[in-house]
């Protein structure tokens, strides 16, 4: 894979993410499978690929078809979509992170430890989700950006729904740190713009011709 190629399949990981909490801020649910994919990612140290940290190529479809939808739009303004607020608010917080050795380390001890919940109880449980917000909570939440979530205050203030999207707030985190170790830029989504949906096109045909 291209190296661009490695910084789309993280983009869509981030945005497949980020979509599913504006999904569940919104109605309160979201596709099963791309939750699963977004707290896998959390799990994945030192992945040999970048779709390693994801799956399979596959498990991106929906965050590739979405990526190419949202940068082939002329005519609209991006930011009124909540997901590309959230997107952009995440790449924020990660550059913050990474000025944070010690709040790196945290993360990772503590996801060490949620990693066994998950073999006890499941990858969806609620006691993950959980443990995965609880994380979050006590480290990102304390930096002054905040990522703040628009949707259904009914949906809002039910517990699962909030360490829901905590936890996909958290893979959003992964999904960033390893779009800059593949040396993903901001500027990217000007400059590189058509040459990204030409990779999203291509991605896609590949996983379409394995599945026929």
């Amino acid at each position: 894979m291209t190296p661009l190629q490695q910084q789309v399949i993280a983009l869509a990981g981030l945005f497949q993410a980020m979509e599913a909490v504006d999904q569940i801020a919104q109605t309160g649910r979201c596709n099963e499978a791309v939750m699963e994919t977004a707290i896998k990612s959390l799990f994945v140290d030192n992945p040999e690929t970048a779709i390693s940290v994801y799956g399979e190529l596959a498990d991106l479809r929906p965050g590739l078809q979405l990526l190419q939808r949202l940068l082939s739009e002329t005519n609209t303004n991006n930011k009124q979509y909540s997901y590309v607020r959230y997107a952009l608010a995440i790449i924020q917080l990660e550059r913050k992170l990474a000025k944070t050795p010690e709040m790196l380390k945290t993360i990772s001890d503590r996801l060490e430890h949620t990693q066994n919940q998950v073999k006890h109880f499941g990858i969806l449980h609620e006691n993950v989700f959980s443990g995965i917000a609880s994380i979050y909570t006590d480290t990102i939440s304390t930096f002054s950006l905040r990522v703040h979530i628009a949707g259904h205050e009914q949906q809002l203030k039910i517990t699962q729904n909030a360490d829901k999207i905590r936890s996909l707030l958290l893979s959003g985190i992964r999904s960033a740190i390893l779009w800059r170790q593949l040396k993903g830029h901001r500027w990217q989504f000007i400059f590189k713009r058509k040459a990204i949906i030409k990779e999203c096109e291509q991605l896609l045909s590949h996983i379409s011709s394995q599945v026929h």
